[in-house]
């Protein structure tokens, strides 16, 4: 009797340690952070590392940077509709910032601290400027106009911090920080230049969702999912490549002689363990080894695996609802199958939200500052961006072939006008000349008809 009540203890010594909350006693709720495995807080090297080594984390947050950042946008001297906003009809002070812009690659740049802010609480923007003063001082005007912005730097969270707060409650910065501490080598490593320095508020634009230092990472609400992933992947990894290894178990015989195996092996007792290891060492090696045994059977221990395409997915759909991602725009089909039209233009239209309430705000942030700066003159500015949720051009002739066949199948009746059809397309109306540009003339009408006079010869 004594020895089940001590079994019974140990057993439930160990299942405590192992799920502490079920087994703490009384009415306590779950702690399901300590029972799985999750981490109760997350830090910005947690997040990091897994969007760096996990496959679904990185695709989570660079697919919709790239589909939020499609085109790059237009800066405008002042609000006009998408058919005056493209390069054609652009005026010479917009030409000249899009050539600047160019240059500094500003878009990419920006595209680039969108990205770090989505694994991060936030990311920062720093602002090299020609204003011949060191990092640590604040800006005030800066000459030579667009020239005065020198270079545009995206940095991780981890790599910018806040050395510095105004705590002074009398300040119009109160709460604000009041100096950065910028250490590039701290998050990429591989810069062999690595740049270090105390940066004023100035010369640093915060991105993030709200503009603040205050945000969190599009990665937090799905960070339990990719560890569930994880395990899947790598326990069915580790299984598989224990089946395949196929280590062989070494029973001994109740009634084997050790003594007389390990002489035969020519090494003492103490020793004959380890000679074991090596034959078996040897024998996975390669298929032409022998495993030589003596009052011993070898058995082979497989590790049944089930299934992990379920447990994988339930973790992978948690995965996308965080990021309001459809599943197939995640990862993609195996058989090739496309995303449906329904996901395509959720997708498109989660982004326009997206670009509207974070990405939007933010550039105009930037455009503020080169505005206070002197950079940039003093402009009722607006940004154009091509819609999102607009068709393809090869949905649009779809639909005005579509069009076009309801016409013919009408016959005499017209349900579209010839104009209606190319606007569609996006095409003006044709003109009076051009709808009579391939008409025939009255002498190649007649000539046609056989009605035209011959020419008489004298």
């Amino acid at each position: 009797m004594n020895t089940v009540v001590s079994l019974a203890n140990y057993a439930q010594r160990r299942l405590s340690g192992m799920f502490p909350a079920f087994f703490s006693g009384g009415n306590v709720k779950h702690d399901h952070y300590k029972d799985f495995g999750y981490p109760e807080t997350l830090s910005f090297t947690q997040l990091y590392r897994m969007y760096c080594r996990n496959g679904v984390a990185a695709a989570g947050v660079d697919k919709t940077v790239l589909k939020t950042w499609q085109e790059n946008p237009f800066l405008l001297e002042k609000e006009r509709d998408g058919s005056q906003a493209g390069e054609d009809d652009e005026t010479t002070l917009e030409k000249e910032i899009r050539q600047r812009f160019d240059d500094l690659r500003l878009w990419a740049r920006l595209a680039e601290a969108d990205r770090m802010s989505m694994v991060g609480a936030y990311a920062g923007v720093i602002l090299r400027v020609a204003d011949s003063k060191r990092f640590d001082q604040p800006v005030d005007r800066v000459s030579g106009g667009l020239n005065g912005l020198v270079e545009v730097i995206p940095a991780w969270e981890g790599q910018l911090q806040v050395s510095q707060w105004d705590t002074d409650e009398t300040s119009e910065t109160y709460g604000q920080p009041k100096m950065y501490q910028f250490n590039e080598s701290a998050v990429d490593t591989t810069i062999k230049q690595p740049r270090n320095l105390v940066i004023h508020p100035d010369r640093v634009i915060i991105w993030s969702k709200d503009g603040t230092l205050h945000g969190s990472s599009a990665l937090e609400p799905g960070y339990n999912s990719l560890i569930d992933m994880e395990k899947v992947r790598g326990a069915g990894g580790e299984g598989f490549w224990k089946n395949a290894k196929s280590a062989p178990v070494l029973e001994v015989d109740k009634e084997a002689k050790i003594d007389m195996m390990a002489k035969a092996m020519g090494v003492s007792v103490e020793d004959l363990a380890d000679k074991m290891n090596e034959q078996v060492a040897e024998y996975n090696a390669g298929f032409d080894q022998l495993l030589m045994i003596m009052g011993m059977q070898a058995k082979q221990l497989n590790v049944t695996l089930p299934s992990p395409e379920h447990f994988y997915a339930i973790a992978l759909q948690d995965f996308a609802a965080s990021m309001n991602m459809p599943v197939k725009i995640l990862v993609g089909m195996q058989t090739g199958e496309r995303a449906s039209q329904e996901d395509a233009s959720e997708w498109a239209q989660t982004n326009m939200s997206r670009r509207a309430n974070q990405t939007v705000p933010n550039i105009m942030s930037l455009v503020n500052r080169l505005e206070r700066f002197g950079i940039l003159p003093e402009k009722d500015w607006s940004l154009y961006w091509t819609d999102l949720t607009e068709s393809s051009m090869s949905e649009k002739i779809d639909r005005a072939s579509k069009m076009a066949e309801t016409n013919q199948k009408m016959g005499t009746g017209v349900v579209f006008t010839d104009e209606e059809i190319r606007a569609v397309v996006g095409y003006e109306p044709l003109s009076d000349a051009d709808k009579f540009a391939n008409e025939p003339t009255d002498d190649e009408t007649r000539d046609a008809l056989g009605t035209k006079p011959k020419d008489t010869v004298e």
